[in-house]
């Protein structure tokens, strides 16, 4: 098994979300991120003050799945996520060891 982390640009949450559900992805996690990469913030003004926003809004999604559907999950979020200009984000993938379903004690794949 496998775990996707997908730091994305937050207004195509949307359209990523519904990319994975095509593939045949039943849950994926959601966080609210801060932060910046190449973009390195930009600068705003605010009642005639100049001031400099370092952290952008961006959004983390967390995806555990079997390595067959690995592929495909990649390739559905970079190109629903792909806006082709700087700070589209990026794609992490981690080997998970175990996965244990709470309310059945199922483990493995059954767990996912």
């Amino acid at each position: 098994m496998k775990k996707i982390e997908a730091i994305i640009k937050p207004f195509k949450l949307d359209e990523v979300k519904e990319a994975l559900q095509e593939v045949g992805l039943q849950g994926i996690t959601v966080l609210e991120a801060k932060g910046f990469g190449r973009q390195k913030g930009h600068t705003e003004l605010y009642r005639g003050a100049e001031y400099v926003i370092d952290f952008l809004p961006k959004v983390k999604i967390e995806v555990v799945l079997n390595d067959d559907q690995v592929d495909a999950a990649i390739e559905a979020i970079r190109k629903a996520a792909e806006t082709g200009r700087i700070g589209d984000g990026k794609i992490f993938v981690s080997p998970v060891e175990q996965v244990i379903r709470i309310r059945t004690g199922e483990t493995g794949a059954e767990a996912v």
